[in-house]
């Protein structure tokens, strides 16, 4: 399957799982499909056969309350089944909860509390060139939880450490939980700001899949002595005409009507 259709692939089955049971965050969800559908099709290092050895790429995604664009990227790279999400997801009981858990094959770390991941990376990463392993730490943020003070601990200890085997990953998509990122707390100029703490950084169009895959490539291979920085600027709702750069869709899961509309615009048969 080409990247595109993984991608769009991986949309209904994040917005399928939204409506049946009533969960949220499909707006974040939706704006981080790209990004994941480039690094599971194209570029990580890992698969089910691979899940537990050593030296394979870990993922560690820290928007975990956008999981079902996780979810749905892992069970289109076989890490489970169909029917395992479908009546495991939001279940009591299931480890498939509504925010990333560690207990899903695939899954490298439980996370929603915001502000952690980046730090768990920097030691995975860290470890590994001690260790002289070949593997690559990819992670995924959130743009509002750089407000999190943890992550610029991270972000410096990343730098001193010259962990070239990180890659950070900012789905900028500009909304977080109560407004626009510049309202709540703005984080411009971003890019000069990992700049400014030695990481190499690349700023690109979160929903371009060729300029995505030529980025994260390029980044994965780097390895000269910096930690690198992707943001990725995105569409909160990307997709869905009614749902981009709409805050409601940070909470709102999509009844029947919005159900069938969104399936149209993304051309299910």
């Amino acid at each position: 399957m080409d990247t595109a259709s993984f991608a769009n692939a991986m949309r209904l089955r994040a917005l399928e799982l939204c409506h049946l049971k009533r969960t949220s965050h499909i707006g974040g969800a939706f704006s981080a499909t790209d990004i994941l559908a480039v690094l599971y099709n194209e570029v990580l290092d890992i698969a089910p056969a691979t899940v537990k050895t050593p030296s394979r790429d870990r993922l560690y995604y820290s928007k975990g309350h956008a999981c079902t664009a996780l979810y749905a990227a892992l069970e289109l790279r076989g890490f489970f089944e169909h029917r395992e999400l479908s009546e495991g997801f939001a279940t009591d009981g299931s480890y498939f909860t509504s925010h990333v858990n560690h207990r899903v094959p695939g899954i490298e770390l439980s996370t929603g509390s915001l502000g952690h991941a980046l730090g768990v990376s920097c030691g995975t990463a860290l470890a590994g060139l001690r260790r002289k392993m070949p593997y690559t730490v990819f992670t995924v943020l959130s743009d509002g939880e750089l407000d999190e003070g943890s992550n610029w601990e991270a972000i410096l200890f990343a730098a001193h450490q010259k962990l070239d085997n990180l890659v950070a990953i900012v789905d900028y998509n500009k909304i977080q939980s109560f407004g626009s990122v510049a309202e709540v707390m703005n984080l411009e100029p971003l890019a000069d700001k990992f700049r400014a703490f030695n990481w190499t950084v690349h700023d690109v169009d979160g929903h371009d899949i060729e300029v995505l895959s030529k980025t994260l490539r390029a980044a994965k291979a780097d390895r000269s002595g910096k930690p690198k920085c992707v943001i990725a600027h995105t569409v909160k709702g990307k997709g869905v005409s009614f749902m981009e750069q709409e805050l409601l869709w940070h909470y709102r899961s999509p009844n029947e009507d919005d159900y069938k509309n969104a399936r149209i615009e993304l051309g299910a048969k």
